[in-house]
């Protein structure tokens, strides 16, 4: 690998270690204030009067997605799965929530749900990097599969004795096959 190549990829590493961090932790801090100072029927009964539809499971998945999607964007397992959990907790967010205020989170703008959405939304499209687990356990699922397919043997397969018509085939000499 070339110098230029490896520090680029070093510094991709780092980068999504850090976003993955800075967003995890905003997520639990989020996620852990509705569960544990509000409670399930505290964040229900705030959610019922922002308007949110269903506010009651919409309450139980937003803890869930914050509390145990930012968890595990802590520490990058399943990646992909967990963003995608925080791309639509905070779509919900903005929508039944934020839409048509102003930019700033002080007056009740849509700032930070942008700004978590849009980097959960980029660790959904790119993954977790080198330093995370999910590279851990692909990586050993990858050797483990490439492992498998040296130790197996090649399949044989019988040679074909009749062409598509059906006609027996025969060898270079004239005999039949």
């Amino acid at each position: 690998m070339a110098l230029g190549t490896m520090i680029n990829s070093t510094r991709r590493n780092l980068a999504l270690l850090g976003v993955r961090a800075a967003v995890g932790a905003v997520l639990v801090a989020h996620g852990w204030q509705k569960l544990h100072d509000w409670g399930l029927e505290g964040t229900r009964s705030s959610f019922a009067d922002m308007g949110v539809p269903n506010a009651g499971p919409a309450a139980a998945f937003a803890i869930a997605a914050e509390l145990g999607g930012g968890a595990l964007l802590l520490i990058g397992l399943l990646t992909p799965l967990a963003a995608l959990l925080v791309v639509a907790d905070m779509a919900g967010a903005f929508w039944f929530v934020h839409r048509g205020t102003d930019v700033f989170v002080g007056d009740g703008g849509w700032e930070l749900v942008a700004a978590i959405g849009a980097a959960a939304l980029a660790l959904f499209a790119v993954g977790a990097g080198a330093l995370s687990l999910d590279a851990i356990f692909v990586g050993a699922w990858r050797r483990r599969r490439a492992r498998k397919a040296r130790l197996k043997p090649a399949k044989q397969v019988p040679a074909p004795t009749h062409n598509v018509l059906g006609e027996a085939l025969h060898d270079e000499v004239g005999t039949t096959v």
